[in-house]
């Protein structure tokens, strides 16, 4: 969500709007995430009381990582590139994405009147990000302020939206090995704690599958994103990528059965002889 881009210190409240409000211009595609679902919905998780850590991470909780050794079964997940969503029956799902490149830059799930933005960046291999991203909000908005939450130390954070209307965020970052999940809450998941709609995207949030992949990506770029790829494209996909393998190896000349005939006769050597020396440098 541009409004609230990286590294930009000091950042003023009519330079955030005009962020806003150039993403607004980015393409949107509505799809409903329930439509077609033929899955259950995922185990829910439990997470910790309110605290200014988040403890557990890849091991009792999420959201996971796709080498975690715990990681759930995300088969079933819708496919993002860079992350896969959990089912959850009723939520809405719209895909973020430029309007002159078409590539997607985030998705955003609505439940009821609550709804969290999701990204997914790239971090440094030994250090989080979420600390000092969380500064650098803090320092381009005097109203950010931190707050204890369900994943540790979070922000509240008062936007202006279209129509100078007002309304409250709750900003909240997982490191994970080489990436950092941000989600932006907004409506009742970013006000009322004991809400259902909180609990529900608090689930959903922490169910989410991280795939960072191998590519080489600078801390704090967006780790590359496609269009939603469901559960049963994903199979169909493996399905035909393996008859495909199956049948380039039907293509390959068996071995003759039966003794050789004489235009098969090979010369077989019995002395053995010395070979050139050679040596290797790992």
């Amino acid at each position: 969500m541009g409004l609230f881009g990286f590294g930009k210190k000091k950042r003023k409240s009519e330079e955030a709007l005009k962020a806003a409000e150039e993403n607004d211009k980015a393409e949107q595609e509505t799809v409903e995430a329930d439509e077609g679902a033929d899955t259950e919905a995922p185990e829910a998780v439990e997470l910790p009381e309110p605290s200014d850590e988040y403890v557990g991470r890849g091991d009792e909780r999420g959201p996971w990582d796709v080498n975690d050794e715990n990681v759930p079964d995300y088969d079933e997940y819708l496919d993002m590139g860079s992350y896969y969503l959990p089912f959850l029956q009723g939520i809405e799902l719209r895909v973020k994405a430029n309007r002159a490149t078409q590539q997607v830059l985030g998705t955003t799930i609505t439940y009821g009147s609550s709804s969290v933005e999701i990204e997914a960046f790239a971090a440094p291999k030994t250090l989080g990000l979420w600390d000092d991203v969380r500064a650098d909000l803090i320092d381009a908005n005097r109203a950010a302020k931190e707050t204890e939450g369900v994943f540790g130390t979070e922000l509240e954070l008062p936007v202006v939206v279209k129509g100078g209307r007002k309304v409250t965020t709750r900003i909240v970052g997982i490191d994970g090995p080489r990436w950092m999940l941000r989600g932006i809450f907004s409506g009742k998941a970013a006000t009322d704690p004991d809400s259902d709609e909180t609990k529900a995207l608090n689930r959903f949030f922490a169910d989410i599958v991280v795939e960072r992949g191998e590519e080489p990506l600078a801390p704090r770029d967006l780790i590359p994103m496609h269009p939603p790829v469901a559960p049963a494209e994903r199979k169909a996909a493996k399905a035909a990528a393996e008859a495909a393998d199956s049948d380039k190896k039907a293509d390959v000349p068996s071995q003759p059965k039966g003794p050789f005939d004489s235009d098969q006769q090979v010369e077989v050597k019995t002395t053995l002889s010395r070979g050139p020396m050679f040596s290797e440098v790992r």
